[in-house]
């Protein structure tokens, strides 16, 4: 029965340990200064709580988190790993930059830790479904197949570390970049009295467009708040030379206006609402 460390306990992580403990998988985690709800998560998910040294004395450590929080994992788990005569190999799977990828990777230098650039496109693992796809990079001595026998669905990239993160801030900056495009214009059309009309011509010219929006836009509520770290991160894989990054510094920003509205006020999910009901979105 394998052991696997997964730091990160949100509604990813936890929906990754349940699938790889279904397949018998033993996963670990620190819950030091956690939430209620995300320690509930993780006990639902069956995972079990250890300290944050006992997380080094596994197979595999797994970090999902926040991009803004990816850098202080890698440093906490360089930390423990720190003196291990054979430290256990690190995955990244967050959403970040290859750039950052790279400064991460540089805070193991010297510690023996074998470390892996991941993605993870799609949602949270569901029973009866395949997916998520996770991307690696780097996985030469292919340490990722631990994760592949205990359900996960995982394809390598024949490229270098930081491959896996540059597709996902490609396939990221498509996907909720078309959903901030998309709430950015709802939102535009509420204001100038344009709402009920562009949703009439958005379900009878673009109705895959319309589909799309109605069912990613609600959504994108709970989470908007981690997609401003990831918008960043897009901009600065675009470099300042780009002048698309400067859409994604934008779409940092919606995303962190419609977290504070989520947080507060709630008018413009509000807004948003009433226009995706309309005309039966």
């Amino acid at each position: 029965m394998p052991n696997i460390a997964i730091i990160g306990s949100g509604a990813m992580g936890s929906a990754v340990a349940k699938r790889l403990i279904d397949h018998g998988a033993t996963v670990l985690t620190n819950l030091d200064g956690r939430s209620e709800r995300t320690i509930a998560r993780a006990k639902a998910a069956g995972i079990v709580p250890v300290s944050r040294q006992e997380l080094a004395k596994v197979e595999l450590i797994l970090s999902i988190v926040p991009p803004a929080e990816a850098i202080n994992v890698a440093e906490l788990v360089a930390e423990i790993s720190s003196g291990m005569p054979a430290p256990a190999p690190f995955i990244d799977l967050n959403a970040i930059a290859p750039k950052t990828m790279q400064a991460l990777a540089a805070r193991f230098e010297g510690s023996g830790v074998e470390v892996l650039d991941g993605a993870i496109i799609g949602g949270p693992p569901v029973p009866g479904k395949s997916g998520p796809t996770i991307y690696l990079s780097g996985d030469s001595t292919e340490r990722s197949r631990l994760l592949e026998n205990c359900g996960l669905k995982i394809r390598r990239l024949d490229g270098p570390l930081g491959a896996a993160s540059a597709l996902k801030m490609c396939y990221a900056g498509i996907n909720k970049g078309f959903i901030g495009l998309g709430t950015a214009m709802l939102l535009a059309a509420s204001r100038s009295g344009a709402a009920e009309s562009l949703k009439a011509e958005l379900s009878e010219s673009l109705p895959d467009v319309d589909r799309k929006l109605s069912k990613s836009i609600p959504d994108m509520y709970p989470k908007a708040y981690r997609w401003v770290a990831e918008m960043q991160e897009i901009a600065d894989f675009l470099g300042e030379d780009d002048p698309a990054a400067t859409i994604f510094r934008g779409m940092a920003e919606l995303f962190s206006k419609m977290a504070d509205d989520v947080e507060g006020s709630r008018v413009l999910v509000g807004q948003l609402d009433e226009i995706l009901v309309e005309a039966g979105g």
